[in-house]
C-alpha cells in the first residue's frame, strides 16, 4: 500500500509568501502599511529562506504597529518628506537638517518630485544636476519680483555654484541610500552619477599688517577680547560665543571649547554641541588674550553692577551689557561696523579663522598643530582648506634649498663637482 503523500505545510492568511528564484535567491512577499495609507504586496529578498522570511517578518511587525513603509511606487516628494520628518530629523544637527529640508525644497523636489520613487535612474539624477549647473535660478525659481532682468527678456544667468550643486546630490545620495538600506531599492542611483568636486573657495584672510589694524581699531571696543581670540585661536564664532567662564583657566592659560551657540529654527537663540567630536578640544591661550579676558572680565563685573535688577545672569564670557549671550547675527553687524571704522576691507567674520590658520602656516608652524587648534576631524581638511598657502611654503623652501646647493654658498675648502 502506497505511502499517504506527506501534506504541504500552508502558511496562514497574512503571514506571506516565500519560495526560491531561479537565480538562487530566496524571495519572500507580504501586505504592508504604505505611506499613502493604503496597503501594498512588498516583496524583499535574501541568500537563504531564513534569511528572507526574517527581512519580511521584521517589515510586516512594523506595518502591524502602524509604522508604514516607503513604498516604492510612492513619489521623490512625499518619500523625500517622510525620510527628513522620521530618519534624518534623529541623524543631523539641527541646523544641517533645516539646510537639507531648504535644498529639498528649492531644488530636489520642484524637478523630481513628481517621479516615482522605484522608477528614479541614473539619468534623473544626471538630467537633475546639469538642469541647476546650466539653468538661471532667477528665471527657474521666480526671483525676479521688480522686473529687472528675466521677466523683462534680459537673462541675469545666476547660477548655482558648483559647491551647491554638489550639496545638492548629497543630500539625494543620502535619501535614497535610506531607501536601500531597508530594501526598498535594489541600488543607489545617485552613486553612479559623478558630481565632481568642487573647489574650495579661494579665501583673502587678512594679513599680518591688516589684523594688527584690526586689533588697534578694536581697542576700547565692549568684545574687544573677543576678536583678540579670534585671531589668535581661529575659533569658530558659535564656538567664542559659547564660552562660559567655567569653561576658562586663565591662571594656567587654557580654554576647553565644549558647545556652540547657535540660533535654531525651533528653539531659538540656544547651546549645541560642537561640529564634530574633532571640534570639542582644549587649547593654549597666548598672554595677549590672557590679559584681554581678564579686562573684560572687570568691564563685565561693572556692566553687572551698572545693570542691576535688569542683569541676567547667564555664565558666558561674552554678553550683552544686561548679561544675555550674543546673537550671532548681532555680532556680524558689530564686526562689519568695526571693519569700517579700521577702514579695511568686507571680509566675513569667518575670515578670521582663516586669517589665524594662514598667518600661522608662514610663520612654520606645523599642519597637525593648526588642524588641533583648529578642531578638523581630519588633517586632510586643514590641508585643502589652506592648499592656497602652501605654494608660497615651497617657494620659500626652494629658495632655500637652492641656496644651501649654490656653489657661491659652498664652504671654503670643497670644490663643487660638476
Amino acid at each position: 500500500m502506497p505511502s499517504p503523500r506527506p501534506v504541504r505545510k500552508s502558511r496562514a492568511n497574512g503571514e506571506g509568501t516565500v519560495y526560491q528564484r531561479k537565480d538562487g535567491r530566496w524571495e519572500a512577499a507580504g501586505y504592508v502599511l504604505t505611506t499613502n495609507g493604503t496597503r501594498k504586496r512588498t516583496r524583499v529578498y535574501g541568500a537563504t529562506r531564513k534569511e528572507t522570511m526574517g527581512k519580511l517578518t521584521e517589515r510586516m511587525a512594523a506595518s502591524n504597529r502602524g509604522l508604514p513603509a516607503p513604498a516604492a511606487d510612492c513619489t521623490i516628494e512625499v518619500y523625500l518628506q517622510r525620510w527628513l520628518d522620521n530618519i534624518a530629523v534623529h541623524q543631523l544637527r539641527e541646523t544641517t537638517h533645516t539646510r537639507y529640508r531648504t535644498t529639498d525644497r528649492l531644488y530636489i523636489t520642484p524637478i523630481l518630485g513628481k517621479k516615482k520613487l522605484g522608477r528614479l535612474t541614473t539619468k534623473d539624477v544626471r538630467t537633475l544636476l546639469d538642469q541647476l549647473r546650466t539653468q538661471c535660478q532667477c528665471c527657474t525659481r521666480g526671483l525676479d519680483t521688480q522686473g529687472l532682468c528675466c521677466s523683462t527678456g534680459a537673462c541675469c544667468g545666476k547660477r548655482l555654484s558648483p559647491l551647491t550643486v554638489s550639496y545638492v546630490h548629497s543630500v539625494l545620495k543620502s535619501a535614497l541610500q535610506h531607501a536601500v538600506r531597508e530594501d526598498e531599492l535594489p541600488r543607489n542611483v545617485a552613486r553612479n552619477v559623478p558630481a565632481g568636486t568642487p573647489r574650495p573657495k579661494r579665501t583673502e584672510p587678512l594679513t599680518a599688517t591688516e589684523a594688527r589694524q584690526l586689533l588697534q581699531a578694536a581697542e576700547g571696543h565692549r568684545l574687544h577680547a573677543l576678536f583678540e581670540l579670534a585671531l589668535h585661536t581661529g575659533l569658530r564664532k558659535g564656538e567664542l560665543l559659547g564660552l562660559h567662564w567655567t569653561d576658562l583657566d586663565l591662571e594656567t592659560g587654557t580654554a576647553s571649547i565644549r558647545r556652540t551657540l547657535q540660533r535654531t529654527s525651533s528653539r531659538g537663540l540656544s547651546t549645541l554641541p560642537t561640529k564634530t567630536t574633532s571640534s570639542e578640544r582644549r587649547i593654549t591661550l597666548p598672554a595677549a588674550c590672557i590679559r584681554s579676558l581678564q579686562a573684560h572680565r572687570r568691564r563685565q563685573d561693572q556692566e553687572r553692577a551698572a545693570a542691576g535688577d535688569r542683569w541676567q545672569e547667564s555664565g558666558y564670557v561674552f554678553t550683552t551689557p544686561t548679561g544675555r549671550p550674543i546673537d550671532p547675527t548681532n555680532l556680524t553687524r558689530a564686526f562689519t561696523t568695526l571693519l569700517n571704522r579700521s577702514g579695511l576691507r568686507r571680509i566675513r567674520f569667518h575670515d578670521l579663522r582663516h586669517t589665524a590658520a594662514t598667518l600661522l602656516l608662514e610663520q612654520g608652524v606645523e599642519l597637525v598643530v593648526i588642524k588641533e587648534l583648529l578642531g578638523h576631524a581630519h588633517i586632510g581638511v586643514t590641508a585643502a582648506v589652506y592648499a592656497h598657502v602652501r605654494p608660497r611654503l615651497q617657494q620659500a623652501a626652494i629658495t632655500t634649498l637652492s641656496n644651501a646647493l649654490s656653489a657661491d654658498t659652498a664652504p671654503s675648502g670643497t670644490t663643487a663637482t660638476p
